[in-house]
């Protein structure tokens, strides 16, 4: 039995249509309001997911 991939032509399309829009980040406020969140309820990986989306909102990482 064959274990190949098999590519569907709407997954294709839409990791496209991802690669070419850029995605509108949310304000800074609640990206720390849920980072706060997220320190309080122990959730390192919410907490890490925040940490890097507000580095990146405040423009210290290169996209």
């Amino acid at each position: 039995m064959s274990t190949a991939l098999v590519r569907r032509p709407t997954e294709e399309a839409a990791v496209r249509a991802a690669s070419r829009e850029a995605r509108a980040l949310p304000p800074m406020q609640m990206i720390l309001a849920d980072l706060l969140t997220a320190n309080r309820a122990g959730d390192r990986h919410g907490a890490n997911l925040c940490a890097h989306l507000a580095a990146r909102a405040a423009g210290e990482v290169g996209e």
